[in-house]
Formats: C-alpha cells, sequence, structure tokens
C-alpha cells in the first residue's frame, strides 16, 4: 500500500509540474516554460539513475547552445551546463554519504594532484581578486566543469563498452550540426566572410567550432582501424565520416584548429617513438626563446603593424598571405593583447588581477602602436592565449601548474600506452593524448578550456587518461602475478 500510496502521490505531482507549465507558457508565450516538464523528469532520472542521466548529458554536449542574459552579464548553455549542476550537487550528496567515495589510486595520480593545486589556487586567486564577483562565476562553473568531466567519470568509465558507447554518443550529435552547418555555409558559397553566420545559434564562434572539430577528429581517425574485421558497411561509413571532417575542419578557416591536428599528429608520432617527453620541453623552449627576442631592445616594436593596413579579408587565402605579412587584423590584435597582458603580469604577479578580470584592466597596459580596428573589443573576449590567461588573472603558479600539467598528460599518455597490451586501450591512449593535444595548441591562440563544449572534451580526455593509467596498471599485474 505505501508504495502504491508513493506512485499516486509521483504521479501528481508530475500532472501538476505539466500543468503548469501548460498554464504558465499560455499566459506568457514563453517556450522556455514548456521545457519545465523535461527538467522535471531529468531530477527525477538523476535521483532513480545517474548513470543514465549521465549519458544524455554526454549527448546533449554537441548540441548545447550559448545563451546571454540582461545584456551578457549572465549567460549559460542549454541544456548542458544545468545538467553540470544537477551534477555537482549529486556528487556532494555522495561524498557527504560516502566520505572515501574517491578511491585512493584516483587521489595519488600525478595529474589528480596537479589538478587539485589548480582548483586550490584559483581560490586564493578569487580571493585576491579585483573583481570578485565575476570571479566568483568563474570558480563555480569551474567546480562544475571538473566534477562533471573530471570526477564522475571514474564511475562511468569501467569496460570497452563505455567507452564506445561515449563515442557513439558524442559523435551522433556532433555529426547532426557538422552536416547542418555545412548546409547552411554551402547555400553561401563557402564564403568565408560568412562562417559565422552559418555556425550562429550552435557554437559560440567559429573558433569553439574548429576547436571542437580539430579535438574530435583524431578519435574518428583511431576509431577506425578498430573496425577492422566488422561489417563492411560500418568501416565504409566511418571512412565517410572522416573524410568529411576534413572538409569541414578546413572550411571553418581557423588556422589554430589546422595547426592543431597537425600537432595532434606529432603527439601521435611522439609517442609511438617514445619521444613525446621531448616534445614540451621543446615547445617551451622555443617560446623562450622567441619572448628574449622580442624582449630585448624592445625587439617587438618593429612588429608594430600599420592601423590602415590591418583589416578583415574577403577571401581565405588574403587571410593566410596576411598572416605572414603582418597585415592581418586578428593576428596583430593578439599581439595587442599578449603585450597587455605581460605588462599587466608585473603590477600583481603572484595572484593575478583574478578570474573574469583581464577585460576591465588590460587597456591602459596596451601598447597603442598595435592597436587594431577591432582593439574597441565590444565582446569583451581575453587573452587570446591560455597561458598569459592564467598569468594575468591567476599569477605565475596558475600558469607553471598548467605548464606542467601538459607535459605530465603526455609523459603519462606515452607511459600508458606501452603498458597496455590490448589494442582497443592502446588505440584509445593515443585518442585521448591526440584530443588532449589539439586542445592545447587551440588554447594556446585563445582561451577556450572554460568553454562548455571544448571543456568537456578536454577534461574528459584528461580523466580517461586517468582512468585508463589505473587499468594498464592492473593488467600489468594481473599478467605478472600469472607468470610467476
Amino acid at each position: 500500500m505505501d508504495a502504491i500510496g508513493k506512485n499516486s502521490i509521483g504521479r501528481n505531482i508530475s500532472l501538476v509540474v505539466l500543468f503548469l507549465s501548460i498554464a504558465l507558457f499560455a499566459y506568457t508565450g514563453s517556450y522556455l516554460l514548456m521545457a519545465v516538464p523535461f527538467i522535471y523528469l531529468y531530477i527525477l532520472l538523476v535521483g532513480v539513475n545517474w548513470k543514465t542521466a549521465y549519458w544524455i548529458f554526454i549527448f546533449s554536449i554537441p548540441v548545447s547552445v550559448h545563451l546571454e542574459f540582461f545584456g551578457r552579464s549572465l549567460s549559460t548553455s542549454l541544456p548542458d551546463e544545468p545538467m553540470m549542476w544537477f551534477f555537482l550537487l549529486l556528487f556532494l550528496f555522495m561524498w557527504a554519504r560516502k566520505p572515501d567515495l574517491m578511491p585512493r589510486w584516483w587521489w595519488q595520480n600525478p595529474i589528480t594532484i596537479i589538478l587539485i593545486l589548480q582548483f586550490i589556487w584559483l581560490i586564493v586567486a578569487v580571493c585576491f581578486s579585483k573583481e570578485i564577483l565575476f570571479s566568483v562565476k568563474f570558480l563555480l562553473a569551474k567546480t562544475w566543469f571538473l566534477v562533471s568531466f573530471f570526477v564522475l567519470p571514474v564511475f562511468i568509465f569501467r569496460e570497452k563498452k563505455d567507452y564506445r558507447k561515449a563515442f557513439l554518443f558524442f559523435l551522433i550529435p556532433l555529426l547532426v550540426t557538422m552536416l547542418i552547418i555545412f548546409y547552411r555555409h554551402y547555400t553561401m558559397g563557402f564564403n568565408f566572410r560568412k562562417i559565422e553566420k552559418a555556425i550562429a545559434g550552435i557554437y559560440y564562434n567559429h573558433v569553439d567550432y574548429s576547436t571542437v572539430m580539430s579535438m574530435f577528429f583524431p578519435v574518428v581517425c583511431l576509431a577506425y582501424p578498430l573496425t577492422k574485421g566488422k561489417s563492411w558497411i560500418l568501416r565504409g561509413f566511418l571512412l565517410i565520416i572522416i573524410v568529411f571532417f576534413l572538409p569541414v575542419i578546413y572550411l571553418t578557416y581557423a588556422r589554430a584548429a589546422m595547426l592543431a591536428v597537425v600537432f595532434a599528429y606529432c603527439v601521435y608520432i611522439a609517442i609511438r617513438l617514445r619521444l613525446v617527453n621531448l616534445v614540451m620541453p621543446v615547445f617551451y623552449g622555443l617560446m623562450a626563446l622567441i619572448l628574449v627576442y622580442m624582449i630585448k631592445d624592445n625587439k617587438y616594436i618593429d612588429f608594430r603593424p600599420e592601423f590602415h593596413q590591418t583589416y578583415m579579408h574577403k577571401t581565405w587565402t588574403d587571410h593566410v598571405i596576411a598572416t605572414f605579412r603582418g597585415e592581418d587584423m586578428s593576428s596583430m590584435e593578439r599581439l595587442y593583447r599578449w603585450i597587455a597582458g605581460v605588462r599587466m603580469s608585473n603590477d600583481r604577479p603572484i595572484t593575478g588581477y583574478g578570474p573574469n578580470s583581464f577585460y576591465y584592466y588590460y587597456k591602459p597596459y596596451a601598447v597603442s602602436s598595435f592597436r587594431t580596428y577591432v582593439s574597441r573589443n565590444p565582446e569583451m573576449s581575453t587573452t587570446h592565449n591560455y597561458f598569459l590567461f592564467m598569468l594575468v588573472e591567476q599569477g605565475w603558479p596558475a600558469m607553471i601548474l598548467y605548464a606542467i600539467l601538459v607535459m605530465v598528460v603526455l609523459a603519462h599518455a606515452q607511459k600508458i600506452y606501452y603498458r597496455f597490451e590490448d589494442r582497443f586501450y592502446k588505440k584509445l591512449t593515443l585518442g585521448m593524448a591526440m584530443m588532449f593535444s589539439a586542445g592545447f595548441i587551440n588554447n594556446f591562440f585563445s582561451e577556450l578550456l572554460e568553454t562548455h563544449k571544448v571543456g568537456a572534451l578536454f577534461y574528459l580526455s584528461i580523466a580517461i587518461l586517468v582512468i585508463l593509467d589505473k587499468k594498464s596498471k592492473d593488467l600489468q599485474k594481473k599478467k605478472q602475478e600469472s607468470t610467476t
């Protein structure tokens, strides 16, 4: 009788929610109110079977859209970010009930330790922020990001079928967005200047779109060899998808994304040759040499643009040529902000200005001779380099921790790859390392880790590598025990 009573109450509550939603929609005309019943059902699902709810969450990421409210002072992505809120609350509830919820091996992994240190230092930077409200919002968003994409995957990815499911649940909606944008762009003649219009409403901008494509492309490529022995229909379909990715990435007209794909395959080769530990030290060394060259005798001033020669270009060819000539507006605007960021860091080197604070303080530090037509920055974008983004807003400790994280992730990927004998896990390890690497390069020219689609792939790749690290050690130990 108790069960019958509870079911009756549950049905009554559901009917009330449905009725009120319809009534409010009829009164206000707001279509958002029609989503209330679905939100209610999703909350119930999180309580009943949160892992199923998590797979729905993964499926929603590629098709989620960015929305802004109250004149850009408040923004979110729907429906995936509200789902992250639920998962944060769920995790806190689970952790409160079972303090030792997270396994010891997870806490002891060097990647986890670095991310925890990053999070602790983020809290410190928020405490000393010059824009405390914006910084607290950043901290909250980072918290549910890490819980959703780095913590909870520990309980989701256990067997090979889980990785296959995640691949399909992300690929299918991703392909839908690619096809829609590709068709829109086709109707515009694949015009270089109209790519943003083709993307509108689905991705934040062409940089966001191109980054997601370049990060997921290596995973699709490495999935193809794993279909060997499967039906020719499956193999043919996956091959068509791989071929489709190539023009899609090219037609985003994003130079960073193209470079990211190349860098990801360099990491692939480096891991296969056991040389990946050299990749980041060489990269950092080259960046340091360029920085020293530019700073010495203020050499960077020689690269200042002619204001009237920096402009948006009508064709992709002109855009590339202008890049090498130093006449491309977006490249020169990056230099304008990079210089400002370096000069800003001198005043607050330890804690920075606080997360989400760069825009409000950088212009007095900029060098006016590097200004371009877009330096007014009405879109309130930031440094266009994740290292400087960390340096300016969270100080040297945050930037150093990020630099260490990249080296440690790639070094661990190589170790994991050579521990595995199973072909599936070897390919999976390479795929996650390449996804991470493509994300790193894109973020060298932007700051995208806090965007919901790029951040999801970036942190999921790290989380899966941590899980694979444990898996590879367990299989290696089991093999040693069986041979003794």
